[in-house]
């Protein structure tokens, strides 16, 4: 067992029973304050721990930690020094928490330089994101959208349980939540019309994807294998991969999506590693017609993450739209960084791949308002009377994520925007 997933620990601070994080937890992220750098942290309950001043300190010794590695804008550098070294990081983290170490417990002076109320900060970009990579790895996902254009007996194109499918996208828009973006705009053609108009998009749809960040890069030529997999990933955030549903209709034969997806897609702004999920790991679904031999991989590698989407109307309450869950996966991570790397493409530190929109079996566990409202023939009903087909200027939407099982929760927190009218 990695030491800081131990069920039996319990930490000093106090973490409320729905805290996504809990000191099985322990993840990364960036954050600033007014007076204060962007620096690396930790999160526990509603506290945010400043790891830039732990390592200075001392508390940090014997793991080999750069001078300076936690006062740096992003967590690129940390996550290079490799899994051994970021696991027994998150293990001393751990240690510093738990109820019976007096390290810092009693140390009131140095917790009051450690210590921020969540409240109180400024999350940033946790990693810079050299490439960004989106898969389409939900069946049933997918199903339904080839169900809509297509019909059920050719809702899944041929190749599909052959390859995990995905795109090479834009990495430079990809921001933190809590990011305002304006309504994009583009190219539309209307089914009756003979030439396309330009315009503010008007079927703006949210994505509810999960997407893992690259920490080790494998030389260009070679491949990485399901089994070398894990060594490669350093953990997951939250991620809303924003689509322009008109847009991307007209533009998207031959190439895939261009505008329709470029324009902003928002992440939650801790890392919650790999180690973390490790106690969450459930069995996939039977994979067939059976994957070739590149694909093949052993252990358990789906995660029971369970996912929440709700939209916020300007000046109303939010309305939960979507409750899913990460496990609804037909190709899990293993696979698809194998088949990413097949071809000898290399891997860089900071990589963010996006799992593609995460749809369960159940019409309330569909993960995009193209699916909920079924190409607008099915409008939602929100707490404030009104009703949505896709996203409306004003809207918020807010995703969440968390892990339970045996009163061990490990969570996200989570990942918001809202929609500001095109420019």
């Amino acid at each position: 067992m990695i030491k800081a997933n131990d069920p039996s620990r319990k930490s000093w601070v106090h973490v409320p029973a729905d805290s996504d994080f809990s000191i099985q937890n322990i993840p990364f992220g960036i954050f600033k304050t007014s007076d204060l750098n962007p620096r690396a942290a930790t999160a526990i309950g509603d506290k945010v721990v400043d790891l830039s001043i732990l390592h200075e300190v001392g508390l940090l010794e014997g793991l080999d930690l750069p001078s300076g590695i936690f006062s740096k804008p992003n967590l690129n550098d940390f996550m290079e020094l490799g899994k051994a070294t970021t696991r027994r990081v998150r293990d001393r983290i751990s240690d510093l928490l738990e109820e019976n170490n007096a390290e810092l417990r009693d140390n009131d002076k140095l917790r009051s330089t450690v210590f921020h109320d969540m409240e109180s900060v400024e999350m940033l970009m946790p990693v810079s994101v050299p490439n960004y990579t989106d898969f389409y790895s939900s069946e049933q996902h997918a199903f339904n959208v080839g169900t809509m254009f297509r019909g059920p007996e050719n809702a899944l194109m041929p190749n599909w349980k052959h390859i995990p499918v995905g795109y090479h996208g834009r990495a430079s828009s990809i921001v933190v939540s809590g990011t305002p973006f304006h309504r994009p705009k583009g190219q539309t053609k209307a089914d009756d019309a003979d030439v396309p108009s330009f315009g503010p998009c008007r079927l703006l749809d949210f994505e509810l994807e999960m997407a893992y960040i690259t920490c080790k890069e494998n030389p260009l030529g070679d491949a990485v294998s399901t089994s070398e997999a894990e060594d490669y990933i350093f953990g997951f955030v939250i991620l809303n991969d924003w689509s322009a549903r008109d847009i991307q209709k007209w533009e998207y034969v031959p190439l895939g999506p261009f505008l329709a997806k470029n324009f902003a897609s928002h992440v939650s702004p801790w890392i919650v590693t790999m180690d973390a999920l490790e106690p969450f790991m459930v069995e996939g679904p039977n994979q067939s017609p059976e994957v070739l031999p590149y694909l093949r991989y052993e252990k358990a590698t789906h995660f029971d993450v369970s996912l929440e989407v709700g939209i916020q109307p300007e000046g109303a309450e939010e309305t939960v739209v979507s409750n899913s869950n990460f496990k609804h996966m037909y190709w899990n991570v293993r696979q698809q960084l194998a088949h990413h790397t097949v071809n000898g493409c290399n891997m860089q530190v900071g990589d963010m791949y996006g799992s593609g929109t995460i749809s369960g079996p159940e019409e309330s566990a569909y993960g995009s308002m193209l699916e909920l409202s079924w190409r607008g023939t099915k409008p939602l009903p929100m707490t404030d009377g009104s009703e949505r087909k896709f996203i409306l200027d004003g809207d918020t939407v807010i995703m969440r994520g968390h892990a339970e099982k045996d009163g061990i929760r490990v969570g996200f927190g989570e990942v918001k925007a809202k929609v500001l009218p095109a420019k």
